[in-house]
């Protein structure tokens, strides 16, 4: 492919069919709107972080639509070429064979309308490949998401691809539609062409027949091709499910996730960016916060509830990120810094209040134990979190004391006027779990450095 060489290699989509089934929702298929992004957005900027820069897209059915909206990929941050199917109306083989002259080397082939983990595409391109061959990531255990009967079925024999075909009666897998292919898919595809099979798999068989069409297992990892209204109702909660995270607390799991993906799914409705969620929720929680330094009864509800809400609005800004494929460093930093605001300030104002009310000084010296143990929980739960993501999930806590379970602390402080007591509470735990966090790090590093010197001596 023609333009500036990058690590990963060039993705050509195919976009050009009309998508029947899915006309009730839109016209154009790749263009139908999954949770804020158009189908063909979501494969771009999934490859994307795959570390992917340049897109070949083979367009037919009002591709004029579709370059509108994507135009050169530069507002994805990426380089996108098009190529104009004007047999639209035969099959997808032919939209792959027009992009012919385009491939002179290895090349990633996607669908416009599959939805998939971008982790898949990160093994695939780690994948070796002889120049003679191609290779077909396969789904081995499909969910009941999937449309068993519409799918084209896969047998595989050892390492390779034996037969496929949609009429399958003998098979151990489903395509999946992501490829990683060489040139000589062009060839067996202008072969199958010739004897009047027009399919993508006509060309497959080909490459299978001669033991040269391997393939990959997907794993765990998820995948989807929406077709109609029902297959991008699954698809949204298939993405939905992949918001929880291992390091979510009890209170973000239980009470906050449920209600913050229901804003979030809104939020995609309109231009608002994480960032501005961000600023957002800090605005909440800080007017909440100014509620405490009055130590009033009334004014510690209004503030409890605000609090609350802020909790719940805190985890909106990642999921609209997420969501739309948007995630960057500099949006987690700008969140975990203006947190560390909001629970300043709201230690603070509780302390501020209570002494207002009561003169009682002893309450600076329980608020400031609770801001430096917040802070401490604060900044080794990433560095906690860090050491189990490899395989050792099992042998962390399954309490994790974070900002969820912190804040509803105070909510309940706050709703019962029980605020020295409550500040106790959170300065005992979160100092404690710092402190755990700590011999926990040092275990660790010793496990790790007798493991060294145990494949050193061997």
């Amino acid at each position: 492919m023609t333009g500036v060489q990058t690590c990963a290699l060039p993705i050509l989509i195919i976009a050009a069919g009309q998508g029947l089934r899915l006309r009730p929702i839109g016209d154009t298929k790749p263009l139908v709107s999954l949770l804020g992004l158009g189908l063909i957005e979501r494969v771009i900027l999934t490859a994307k972080k795959s570390g992917v820069k340049e897109f070949c897209i083979v367009t037919g059915y009002h591709g004029e639509k579709i370059r509108k909206q994507l135009s050169d990929g530069g507002k994805y941050g990426v380089k996108i070429e098009y190529v104009e199917n004007d047999e639209w109306t035969r099959g997808n083989a032919i939209s792959v064979l027009k992009a012919k002259d385009h491939f002179k080397e290895s090349f990633v082939l996607l669908m416009a309308d599959h939805n998939y983990d971008h982790r898949i595409l990160n093994e695939l391109l780690k994948t070796k490949i002889g120049k003679d061959e191609c290779i077909l990531c396969v789904d081995k255990n499909p969910g009941d998401h999937l449309n068993i009967d519409d799918a084209t079925k896969v047998q595989t024999v050892d390492h390779r691809i034996d037969s496929i075909g949609k009429d399958l009666s003998d098979y151990n897998c489903i395509d999946t539609g992501i490829f990683i292919c060489n040139p000589v898919i062009f060839d067996v595809l202008e072969q199958s062409i010739s004897k009047g099979d027009e399919g993508l798999s006509g060309g497959i068989k080909i490459l299978a027949q001669r033991h040269k069409m391997r393939y990959m297992s997907l794993g765990d990892n998820f995948w989807i091709d929406v077709d109609d209204k029902t297959d991008r109702k699954n698809a949204e909660l298939l993405i939905c499910n992949k918001l929880k995270k291992d390091t979510d607390g009890p209170v973000s799991r239980i009470l906050n996730r449920p209600i913050s993906l229901r804003i979030s799914k809104l939020l995609l409705k309109t231009g608002i960016t994480p960032n501005q969620i961000s600023i957002i929720s800090t605005v909440i929680g800080l007017v909440g916060a100014s509620f405490f330094f009055s130590g009033e009864y009334f004014y510690l509800i209004l503030g409890g509830i605000l609090i609350h809400i802020h909790s719940i609005v805190d985890g909106c800004d990642g999921e609209v990120a997420r969501l739309k494929l948007r995630q960057t460093k500099y949006g987690g930093w700008l969140d975990a810094v203006l947190d560390r605001y909001v629970d300043a300030a709201i230690i603070f104002g509780l302390a501020y209040g209570y002494w207002n009310m009561t003169g009682d000084m002893t309450i600076w010296i329980i608020g400031f134990s609770t801001l430096i143990g917040t802070f401490l929980n604060s900044y080794t739960s990433d560095k906690y979190d860090s050491i189990f993501k490899n395989g050792d999930m099992a042998k962390k806590s399954k309490f994790r004391m974070g900002r969820d379970v912190r804040l509803l602390l105070i909510v309940i402080g706050a709703l019962t006027n029980q605020i020295p007591i409550m500040l106790i509470i959170l300065a005992v735990i979160t100092n404690f779990e710092a402190i755990r966090r700590l011999i926990t790090f040092r275990s660790k590093l010793g496990e790790d450095m007798q493991t060294m010197n145990t494949e050193f001596v061997n």
